[in-house]
């Protein structure tokens, strides 16, 4: 899928270093789009609000924001559709906005690729904190490392530049996502260690509470990309009863 076809970047879209964090909210409630843009404000952030999906695709391909906040229901064009097409196109973190309960439509947001998801009615503080969680971790490397002599990890036909972010298969650069690279760096600095879903949601994701299907969906991601058989994995195991490990 194109969604998927670029690796992680560490870089901002327009590769200005020096401005504000750009972020995008594409939301047609007027009073949701209006309190996100004072929080971010508030926070340094440069923000615009876009009322639709179409309008929002273009002024995302236009302005190259850092981070785009999109709400599924959306007039002229649903966010499905715009994620789609953006991704095909530019490697820009997405945060998710989901109506509460619909679950569905959460995991399949996950399983496209998109950053993080938040289910609505939501604490515009907390979704502050999401999008810095993003945008932090889409720079740096993944949190738990041991030392700098851990910043490059292989296992048999994988290697992984931690510094860098990086991944390679057979010397071919993996379209990963931020979360699906720290997931794989969080799990090749522990080789051997098994890892509950909430304890991989705090190392990876920074929360102490959420949604333990997110581990699910992108450990099945990252199966997918770097296990010659994904249905019968080598190296990132299940334990049963417990949840994930790093066979090396």
């Amino acid at each position: 899928m194109a969604a998927d076809a670029r690796p992680a970047s560490v870089s901002r879209p327009d590769g200005d270093a020096t401005r504000p964090d750009r972020v995008l909210v594409v939301e047609d409630d007027p009073h949701i789009g209006d309190v996100l843009a004072r929080y971010l404000a508030h926070e340094g952030v440069e923000v615009e609000v876009v009322r639709d999906g179409l309008d929002g695709l273009g002024r995302a391909l236009e302005w190259l924001p850092d981070l785009v906040v999109l709400d599924l229901m959306l007039p002229r064009m649903d966010g499905f559709e715009v994620f789609r097409r953006l991704r095909a196109v530019a490697p820009i973190p997405v945060i998710m906005l989901t109506a509460r309960g619909d679950e569905a439509d959460r995991v399949t947001g996950l399983e496209m690729g998109a950053d993080d998801y938040v289910a609505k009615p939501f604490s515009a503080r907390e979704v502050t904190a999401r999008i810095r969680s993003v945008l932090r971790r889409g720079r740096t490397p993944a949190v738990g490392l041991p030392s700098v002599a851990a910043a490059r990890l292989t296992t048999d036909r994988l290697d992984v530049d931690v510094v860098g972010r990086e991944a390679r298969l057979d010397g071919e650069v993996l379209a990963l996502t931020a979360r699906e690279l720290d997931l794989l760096i969080h799990l090749m600095s522990h080789p051997g260690v098994a890892f509950d879903r909430t304890q991989l949601l705090e190392a990876v994701w920074g929360w102490t509470v959420g949604d333990t299907a997110t581990v699910t969906v992108h450990v099945g991601r990252l199966r997918a990309k770097v296990e010659a058989d994904p249905s019968a994995p080598e190296h990132l195991r299940t334990v049963r009863g417990v949840g994930y490990r790093w066979d090396p």
